[in-house]
């Protein structure tokens, strides 16, 4: 990554700070800018809003997207929380297209499933109209937003329009006795996800696992976790590597030395990135050569 890049990310952070994020620039160091539109409405309720970032370079270039959504427990959680890695990832991506989103947070009486997948749906749809093309998708999110984006590539990405997944320390099983442990389970297990969705012979546990979707179509996939995480068990990790091998699915996975939030410090925020931008790269070799 370039060495200058948290020089950049600390002087536009003062920037958001003392402008209240007005600018509508973003330039990242020689040749790198994006034109950026923030808390942009893709539904009627509130918390439907979207920081979208697209490049400068090459305007006429029909682009992939970045898709990047938060964690928080599902029911917690703000977009701003992924802006700074976000701009990391435009520094090394610029010319990418990338939507950093809030969805509909859950609660007892309005469960995440399926309002916070059909959130994705959405934004996919604003994205494209507003590009007036469909662009190839790479969802990428961080624990509860990286378990969305799984779930969402896996099960209700119909039109198979997810390129790619990167999932940062994300719940891939949710009925894992591993993650019984998670302080918030009753949660998950009583109300995450609306009965009336559920599959008939499935828990809701069963139908909120994404590795409940995984098959030989799935969406390749990146996956980042924590070998001292006391929230997401590596048992997440072996269970979903697991599942890819056995219907061969593309996918790579990396432990990185931290808990739970340390996936975006340094050198972790680092390795990370190159990995995403080789496993990018080879998918895209591939596609080309079929």
């Amino acid at each position: 990554m370039n060495k200058s890049l948290p020089i950049i990310i600390f002087c536009l952070s003062l920037c958001f700070l003392w402008t209240g994020c007005k600018e509508k620039k973003v330039t990242l160091g020689k040749d790198i800018s994006f034109e950026k539109e923030e808390n942009i409405r893709y539904g009627n309720d509130s918390e439907q809003i979207l920081d979208l970032y697209l490049p400068h370079q090459e305007p006429s270039k029909k682009k992939d997207a970045f898709i990047i959504i938060h964690g928080g427990g599902w029911r917690g959680g703000d977009k701003s929380q992924l802006t700074f890695f976000t701009l990391s990832m435009m520094q090394k991506f610029p010319d990418h297209i990338f939507v950093n989103i809030n969805y509909r947070l859950a609660t007892a009486t309005s469960p995440g499933i399926p309002n916070q997948t059909d959130d994705i749906q959405k934004v996919i749809q604003y994205l494209d109209k507003k590009l007036k093309y469909k662009p190839r998708l790479i969802l990428l999110g961080n624990s509860a937003g990286a378990h969305l984006s799984m779930l969402y590539a896996y099960h209700f990405d119909v039109e198979k329009k997810v390129k790619a997944v990167v999932n940062m320390v994300g719940p891939s099983d949710l009925s894992d006795p591993g993650f019984e442990k998670y302080a918030d389970y009753s949660f998950v297990k009583n109300y995450l996800v609306n009965p009336k969705v559920v599959v008939s012979g499935r828990s809701k546990t069963s139908f909120a696992s994404p590795i409940s979707w995984v098959d030989s179509s799935s969406a390749p996939t990146l996956s980042y976790y924590g070998n001292r995480d006391q929230v997401i068990p590596l048992s997440q990790k072996r269970r979903l590597d697991s599942v890819f091998a056995q219907n061969k699915v593309s996918y790579e996975s990396y432990e990185f030395n931290g808990g739970h939030l340390d996936w975006d410090k340094a050198p972790n925020d680092e390795f990370l990135i190159d990995k995403i931008a080789t496993f990018l790269k080879q998918l895209d070799e591939k596609i080309t050569h079929r």
